[in-house]
């Protein structure tokens, strides 16, 4: 390993970052340092290799064939490393660390969490509220819990729960549903940005969302739920969203059909980190408790 003493570390982790996410600022962001910096530990690496890894464009950085190479044991190489840091880390904390979406923590995961600790007493759960895909290979993360199609890079994911959607509203309101079509003439909750369109449940029954009307609109789908309890509209929910509410008797579903979305929860690994005897307990538990959970719905 003499060869690694031609080079400086702090060239080599802008490489890796840079090829990895494709642009100065986004390496420049999780390195702490300014993009200028990252340009000049990256043309100080060029010179030490003697030729250049990136092709440069106004969107961004392109590996050249060379850096391709590179860049490939740079990455494999941090990993292993930032695997083996974060492992002594959490042997010490005995800190299991879960990234998942706020929706998914605030409605459902965090109502169970004690149901998992009584189970195992000796690992520690420590909650990380975000919607990104982070790879826990490189990021300070045990597990990711993500909806998507799945098909991610560089990461191990393990289908859990296909995700079906139905209409939910307040009791008082749902009295007013007999039909799909009674849709039309009363409010509808929204988000700016949702995952999938009211056509997913409309489709099937013949209809589209030309039918449906106005209502409130709040920035995600947590706040979307509230507004549906309150009764200030219809919103398009799913199982694991408003499966509680429902049970308590705050929502109803006032139709039967649930039609899937072709999204899923995914159980998120690093694929290059073996994984521990708490990643593995946790992962039971959670599809334990999703599939009791889907067999009450």
């Amino acid at each position: 390993m003499r060869n690694l003493n031609r080079f400086h570390l702090n060239g080599l982790r802008a490489l890796e970052a840079a090829g990895r996410l494709g642009s100065l600022r986004a390496a420049a962001e999780e390195l702490g340092v300014t993009v200028g910096a990252v340009s000049q530990q990256i043309l100080k690496a060029e010179e030490q290799f003697g030729r250049s890894l990136f092709e440069r464009h106004p969107k961004g950085l392109k590996p050249t064939a060379f850096g391709q190479d590179v860049l490939r044991y740079l990455s494999s190489g941090f990993a292993e490393i930032s695997a083996g840091l974060a492992l002594a880390d959490r042997r010490r904390e005995g800190v299991l660390t879960v990234s998942v979406a706020p929706v998914f923590a605030s409605k459902w995961l965090v109502w169970r969490l004690q149901r998992f600790r009584e189970r195992h007493p000796d690992i520690r759960i420590r909650i990380d509220a975000d919607v990104s895909l982070v790879d826990p290979g490189h990021e300070d993360v045990d597990v990711c819990i993500r909806v998507g199609r799945g098909g991610w890079p560089n990461v191990k994911a393990e289908r859990l729960l296909g995700q079906c959607v139905f209409p939910v509203c307040s009791p008082l309101l749902g009295e007013r549903l007999r039909h799909p079509h009674d849709l039309a003439a009363v409010p509808i909750v929204r988000e700016p940005t949702p995952m999938f369109g009211w056509n997913t449940w409309l489709g099937p029954n013949g209809l589209d969302e030309s039918i449906l009307g106005d209502g409130p609109v709040f920035s995600d789908a947590s706040l979307c739920l509230d507004a549906a309890m309150a009764g200030q509209g219809v919103f398009l929910g799913w199982e694991t969203l408003a499966g509680d509410a429902i049970a308590l008797g705050r929502l109803v579903a006032p139709f039967p059909d649930r039609y899937d979305t072709g999204i899923s929860y995914w159980f998120v690994t690093a694929r290059s980190t073996p994984e521990t005897r708490a990643v593995n307990a946790f992962r039971d538990w959670l599809k334990s408790e999703l599939a009791s959970h889907a067999a009450t719905q």
